[in-house]
């Protein structure tokens, strides 16, 4: 094992819908999974604690500087659709070693931004997408996967032992 910076994003890309994005994207801004956290102190306690109460809603957004229409028909739709978005990264070990990160998600485009039309200026589009289904891999590894009922950490569900007691 090497002791050289390792994974350094080198360039990523968008696909919306299975539609490439090369070249059209200025940045991507990716979902943070976070723990939806709460103080509490019991009785006897002599100090607060957080705990766990589940996870936050997921979200992510990216910036085009150009109108897309294939973009823009994706917001609206109908109640329960949703559509891939996949975000592709090379990362790289100063080794030389190139690794494939896979960031799958399904949701929705909940903001349809057209962005500032001036003339001479490039505008830029910043868009913001509601995110149901996440699945995170690094060279084919499962690293996190996220659904409304279940976080998988690694391949190993954290919620087995929950699902279990609701007798699912």
């Amino acid at each position: 094992m090497s002791n050289l910076p390792s994974f350094l994003l080198r360039n990523c890309m968008l696909w919306a819908d299975k539609e490439s994005k090369i070249g059209q994207i200025g940045d991507i801004t990716i979902p943070v999974p976070t723990e939806k956290m709460e103080e509490m102190r019991n009785a006897g306690m002599v100090k607060p604690r957080e705990v766990s109460l589940g996870y936050e809603k997921l979200e992510f957004g990216f910036k085009m500087p150009g109108f897309d229409p294939q973009i823009m028909k994706l917001f609206g739709l109908a109640p329960g659709t949703e559509k891939q978005f996949l975000v592709t990264g090379a990362l790289a070990d100063e080794d030389g070693t190139m690794h494939s990160a896979v960031l799958t998600m399904y949701g929705r485009l909940k903001t349809a931004n057209g962005g500032t039309w001036k003339p001479g200026e490039v505008s830029e589009n910043d868009l913001q997408c509601s995110v149901n289904r996440y699945k995170l891999e690094v060279d084919g590894d499962p690293i996190l996967e996220i659904d409304d009922f279940d976080v998988i950490v690694g391949g190993t569900s954290t919620e087995s032992s929950v699902r279990s007691a609701l007798l699912l």
